[in-house]
């Protein structure tokens, strides 16, 4: 079965083909960081907006890339949520558009879902059980996947995730949006030792993670040298550093107690956050040391991106699961969708 796939929940436009017997056929993506680093965020209609642009050329060119016309597509899927209203709806509509004029089925899919399985697009892949750490721009969560449709939450970000402190400690320092991959960048020349910044939460009991603490640290940091303009660019790239250290250490620590306590020997890590070569090198040595193994999606798929829905689409009718479907091609998203409330259900017409 071949399945297209679209992710729009937020900043990305992703478009993929994905095969259930062979894999990813084709992987088209398009960012709309450029566009939205004027105003240091992600807006809303822009984005929406832009998404309606690259929809359709980013589809001609997943389809290109994997040598097939449309006709081959026997199923579509696309994120129903959690995300953007507005940007969902594109995502939602084109899938159901294209379903509808080629007489195929629609389906909807949880982004966090679609991220969580995201690793086992690799080679090798992680069997289940395994303890997934999701952290990306909005969600840092570590979860017990038993199975495709079975999680159980662990613990999660009380306040910003951590790729909020990325990026807000890169706006601190004047890195621009977004600020992740840049801050990453710049610490790779300073001391992470220079700044003695806080680990919250780091020797608490329990799963659960905080991260605005240490953007107010890394602020008053900034205040105490006079302001970002008094900082040298050694100064910068030592907070930086010392950020990037800090956030590490809470995310190898919180995913080695995780392990230890549910005794799982696999640790799966997903998410924009994922990308990140010290946090991979880190857990990588630490899990071996406990005998476990870490796995991660390709690099190319850690951000948001249509592959990963069009394979958890894949892994869901391959575990005979329902998904949340619509038969009547009408616009299925959901904004707010906890994953924990995915399970096998089908969204009832109060969420349409």
């Amino acid at each position: 079965m071949i399945i297209l796939g679209y992710e729009s929940s937020c900043d990305e436009t992703g478009v993929a083909l994905v095969c259930t017997e062979r894999g990813v056929l084709s992987h088209a993506l398009h960012t709309q960081a450029a566009m939205h680093e004027a105003y240091g965020g992600v807006v809303p209609e822009l984005a929406s907006r832009d998404h309606i642009r690259r929809v359709i050329p980013l589809t001609r060119q997943a389809l290109s890339q994997a040598g097939l016309e449309l006709s081959a597509v026997d199923m579509l899927a696309y994120t129903a949520g959690p995300g953007l209203a507005g940007a969902l709806l594109v995502g939602a509509g084109s899938a159901q558009a294209i379903a509808w004029s080629l007489g195929k089925p629609a389906i909807g899919i949880h982004h966090l879902e679609g991220h969580l399985l995201s690793p086992r697009l690799a080679d090798p892949k992680p069997d289940f059980p395994f303890v997934a750490l999701l952290v990306s721009g909005g969600h840092t969560q570590l979860m017990r996947v038993d199975g495709v449709g079975e999680y159980e939450l662990l613990g999660e970000t009380l306040d910003d995730a951590a790729g909020e402190a990325f990026d807000k400690t890169a706006k601190l320092l004047g890195l621009g949006y977004p600020g992740g991959p840049a801050l990453a960048a710049l610490a790779e020349q300073g001391n992470e030792r220079r700044f003695d910044l806080p680990r919250p939460l780091l020797n608490r009991a329990g799963f659960d993670f905080s991260f605005s603490g240490l953007k107010t640290a890394v602020l008053q940091q900034v205040q105490r040298a006079g302001g970002l303009e008094q900082l040298d660019e050694q100064a910068r790239a030592d907070l930086a550093a010392s950020t990037q250290a800090a956030i590490i250490d809470v995310l190898v620590a919180k995913s080695l107690a995780t392990l230890k306590d549910t005794g799982l020997k696999r640790l799966v890590v997903a998410g924009g956050v994922g990308a990140n070569q010290r946090l991979r090198g880190r857990l990588k040595r630490q899990a071996a040391s406990l005998g476990a193994t870490v796995f991660f999606p390709p690099v190319a798929l850690c951000t948001d991106n249509g592959a990963m829905i069009a394979y958890a689409a894949a892994e869901r009718i391959n575990a005979g699961l329902e998904v949340v479907g619509d038969k009547r091609h009408q616009f299925v998203i959901r904004p707010r969708w906890p994953l924990a409330e995915i399970g096998t259900a089908v969204l009832e017409d109060h969420d349409q």
